[in-house]
């Protein structure tokens, strides 16, 4: 498979990138989603553990059934695909927090390859397990730890935006101290 660039440069992905919520019909090519899969799929991790599996949903129905999972995941049901990370159980703390920390990692791996196509994104948790569990059919040892849905924006196209709802960067950065 080859995975080029789609023409958008980095730092104009992360800039643009923002948590989508409305969705346009418009479907995303499986070339696309690909793309996305693989930049998860070669997110760094912890020890190199890669410690997650990826569902993909595209079905319209599975969709609004899998929006039920959490009240904050409303979204998953118009998007054109959403995303399962799921992820093994562990009673061990540090074996689920290393797992926590690649989770970082991988969903916004994900979330910039699709702003770099122009695609939009927005994640949610998972609350109810069962329910998730029959729709993905994921093993009973594993959790489905959150969702990445993916669209095209109902609102906007994705672009750099100016003056992000962000603290100042001076109020961030602490150089050498705090």
């Amino acid at each position: 498979m080859d995975y080029s660039p789609a023409g958008v440069e980095t730092w104009d992905a992360i800039r643009a990138r923002r948590n989508v919520r409305q969705f346009t019909d418009r479907p995303i090519s499986k070339e696309d989603v690909d793309r996305i899969l693989e930049a998860g799929r070669r997110s760094p991790s912890a020890m190199n553990q890669q410690s997650w599996d990826f569902v993909v949903v595209t079905d319209r129905k599975q969709l609004q059934e899998l929006a039920k999972v959490f009240r904050g995941a409303f979204h998953v049901a118009t998007s054109a695909a959403t995303v399962a990370i799921v992820v093994p159980e562990t009673d061990d703390p540090h074996s689920r927090e290393l797992i926590w920390f690649d989770l970082g990692q991988v969903t916004m791996s994900m979330m910039i390859a699709a702003a770099d196509s122009g695609i939009g994104s927005g994640h949610a948790s998972v609350v109810d397990q069962d329910l998730a569990r029959k729709i993905l059919g994921h093993p009973n040892d594993h959790t489905a730890a959150l969702l990445i849905a993916f669209g095209y924006p109902a609102d906007r196209p994705l672009a750099p935006l100016k003056t992000p709802n962000r603290r100042p960067f001076d109020d961030v950065v602490h150089r050498d101290h705090w």
